[in-house]
This record gives C-alpha cells, sequence and structure tokens, in this order.
C-alpha cells in the first residue's frame, strides 16, 4: 500500500491564530485509510483552513476561482493530471460536480494511494449525489461545525452570555468587532449564492422571510402548516426548503423518540438552528442581555446545549443520536442522548434554581422506558451539582459538557 505523507507540524506563520479542532484526529485517520477525504460543512465553519493546517505540503486549488473552475471543466482529466503524485486540496468542489466521475477513473488507476485527494464543500444535494455515484467506498465523508464550547479560545467564552451571543463561527469568535456585519453578510451571501444554486426561487425576500420564520421557530416543533400560513407558500415548498436548510447545515431536525412506550403523540421533529448568533440576529436580539434574558433566553439555551451533543459525537467518531419525547399527557423531555446502546434523558432549563419540578417527566420517562435509560439529568446554569431525586441530578451545564465528553 502506497500512502502519501504529510507533515502535520502547525504552522503559525503560514494560519494565523490558527484554534485547534476536536475533528482533528479524525480527519487524519480518514486520510490514512481513504484516497479521498471530503470535509464538508456550513461556509465558513473552517473546513479549509483546518486542511492547509493538517496538511501543509499538498497543493491548493479553489473552484472559487473562475480560471480554475474552467479548467477543470474543459479539461477534468489533465486538471488531475497535474498533480502528479502530491496531495491536493479541492477547495469548493460542489462548483463542478462533473468532476467526480473523473476522480473515480483516477483513484481506481491508484487504489492504495491513501490520502491524495482532500476535498472541501457545502453539503449541496447535487454534491452529494455525485460523491454517493462516483466514490463510494472510496472517499471518508466528514463534517466540519462551528466551533464547540471546548474548542472556544478561553477568552472568548468568559461567560455564558457571550458563547450565545458570538456563536461558533470562526471569523466572529477571532474577531468580535465584526459579529453584526458578518452575519449580514453571511446571510446575504447563502440566501443569493447558494440558495440560487440550490434552487430556482424567483423571489429572494421571500426565503428570507421563511428564514426568519424558521428563526422564530427555533427550539420549537417544526409545524410545516403554522409556517406555510405564515409565510405564504405551500407545504411542499416549505418541506423542501427546510430540508435545504438541514443539507446547508443551518438547521438541524432532532426527530421524536420512537421506542414503544404506549405514550408517544407527536411526529414532527424540532427545529435548531446550528449556530447561536445566526439565530440572535436573524430575530433581531438588541443584544446578549436581551437575548439572555428575553422571551427566546430558554430556546437559546436549549438549542446550544443540543448543538454541543451533535458536535461532540461528531467531532469525536461517536454514533450517538438525539431525540426529543412527548406524551399525550403533554409530559415532555427536552434531550434523549443515545449512545454506546445507554439511554440518557435529559431537561435543559434556564434557571440557576432547579426543583422538584423539572424533574417529573424525567422520572415518568425513566419509569416507563426501563432498564434501558440511565438517570436523568437537568441541564442548568445552577453553580453546582443537585440531587433533585433518587433518579435524577441537577447539573451545571459547564459540568455537563465535561460530562458530555466522558459518555
Amino acid at each position: 500500500m502506497t500512502k502519501v505523507t504529510f507533515n502535520v507540524t502547525f504552522v503559525i506563520g503560514a494560519v494565523a491564530m490558527y484554534i485547534h479542532r476536536r475533528i482533528e484526529a479524525i480527519v487524519r485517520q480518514a486520510a490514512e485509510g481513504f484516497p479521498a477525504v471530503l470535509v464538508s460543512g456550513p461556509r465558513q465553519s473552517g473546513k479549509t483552513t483546518l486542511l492547509k493546517t493538517l496538511f501543509p505540503d499538498a497543493a491548493y486549488r479553489s473552484f472559487d476561482d473562475p480560471a480554475v473552475q474552467d479548467f477543470a471543466v474543459a479539461d477534468p482529466e489533465g486538471f488531475l493530471l497535474q498533480f502528479g503524485e502530491q496531495a491536493v486540496i479541492l477547495d469548493e468542489i460542489q462548483y463542478v460536480p462533473g468532476l467526480f466521475s473523473y476522480l473515480k477513473m483516477a483513484i481506481d488507476a491508484n487504489r492504495h494511494t491513501h490520502g491524495k485527494w482532500l476535498l472541501t464543500g457545502s453539503q449541496h444535494f447535487s454534491m452529494m449525489h455525485a460523491v454517493s455515484d462516483s466514490l463510494a467506498g472510496r472517499v471518508a465523508i466528514l463534517n466540519l461545525l462551528p466551533f464547540s464550547y471546548a474548542e472556544i479560545p478561553a477568552d472568548n467564552s468568559s461567560t455564558l452570555k457571550d458563547v450565545l451571543w458570538n456563536g461558533g463561527y470562526p471569523e466572529i469568535l477571532l474577531n468580535p468587532a465584526i459579529r453584526d456585519t458578518w452575519l449580514a453578510s453571511y446571510i446575504r451571501t447563502y440566501i443569493e449564492r447558494d440558495v440560487r444554486q440550490i434552487i430556482n426561487v424567483k423571489d429572494l425576500g421571500l426565503f428570507q422571510t421563511f428564514l426568519s420564520l424558521c428563526a422564530a421557530n427555533h427550539a420549537q416543533e417544526c409545524n410545516l402548516a403554522s409556517i406555510s400560513r405564515d409565510c405564504g407558500v405551500a407545504q411542499p415548498t416549505v418541506k423542501r426548503w427546510l430540508a435545504i436548510l438541514e443539507a446547508s447545515f443551518i438547521i438541524t431536525l432532532v426527530k421524536p423518540f420512537h421506542a414503544n412506550l404506549g405514550k408517544r403523540l407527536v411526529k414532527s421533529p424540532k427545529l435548531y438552528f446550528t449556530d447561536s448568533a445566526l439565530v440572535a440576529w436573524l430575530t433581531r436580539q438588541a443584544d446578549k442581555e436581551a437575548l439572555f434574558h428575553g422571551a427566546m433566553g430558554g430556546a437559546f439555551f436549549e438549542g446550544w446545549i443540543i448543538n454541543e451533543i451533535v458536535r461532540v459525537f461528531n467531532n469525536t467518531g461517536k454514533n450517538g443520536e438525539v431525540y426529543f419525547w412527548r406524551s399525550r399527557e403533554g409530559l415532555e423531555i427536552d434531550c434523549i442522548i443515545e449512545v454506546n446502546g445507554r439511554r440518557y434523558p435529559l431537561e435543559i432549563k434556564m434557571t440557576a434554581t432547579p426543583t422538584l419540578k423539572h424533574a417529573g417527566a424525567l422520572e415518568k420517562f425513566l419509569k416507563l422506558s426501563g432498564t434501558g435509560s440511565d438517570r436523568g439529568l437537568v441541564v442548568c446554569n445552577c453553580r453546582e451539582a443537585k440531587p433533585l431525586t433518587r433518579n435524577v441530578t441537577a447539573l451545571p451545564w459547564s459540568a455537563f459538557m465535561e460530562w458530555l465528553q466522558s459518555i
């Protein structure tokens, strides 16, 4: 087996202020085991910086460059041959989906060379369809999400208010002064460039309204009929647009728990934006105090915890799932984590004063679900862990972050 080797020393001069990512070990492992690695994820999550830092000796081409894109489209075989034996980072590969079939031939001509083709792309439907058709078994697909709490530099995560206000995108964390300008530009670019490319939306203003309505429903059940009515578009269109937001990593849809507990009521997923700063901008939060103490404060906190769980699973390669649960009696559990054959039910509350009432739904769920579930947790803003019942403990969110790494 031939393996392309790399110098993985971090060169600060080459990548200014690089912040280590928890997914680095998985990316290196994938490059040692697959001919190609695709790092997908939302725009500006740090995909290019990650690959350039981990593989500094690799060549680099960006399909944002019209000349590079034209070369790849006009002469795809010649484009790939120019790199010889050198590893190469091909950035924003979704712009040239026709290249995938030629990549397949290049890989099959030297199948035992691993880590040669290092790809990045936003998760467009056309790109993933092309990957599935052409590179099945030849490519490791990884997702790079915005920074998790564990990745944020200490200076940027001094308080929970700061974390919720600034979110996890690298540009804002490295330069908080540009937050509002960056977010406005990000949304405009996403709608005007990415949405146009994925679907033929005649009225981009209508899609902006739809996006804002979704933000207002952050951490709530996704009611297609309500969004359709408020936005003025048909339900099938709403469903399709939601799928686009999910494929672009703008939102996460959490499904209801499906175990046969005899009391399951809802079938609709809960909608969470993957970054709290985006939600704050779209819902016009005045400042971090208004966000934290306002009507949506609990939703921001719940969404952040849910996204932290997703990020930890993603960055460590754990095969975990996240659900929510609601019974016919109206009992609801914000989150059920399933990992390694165990269930961990959680209530997520902004309160600093957890009480016995916060344990009621957890106790009911634990009784119904039997031996497959561990003790319940109320993740909240309290200062120290506090037992609420024999089976339920209130846990500070900071302690929960440490617990999450251990499961």
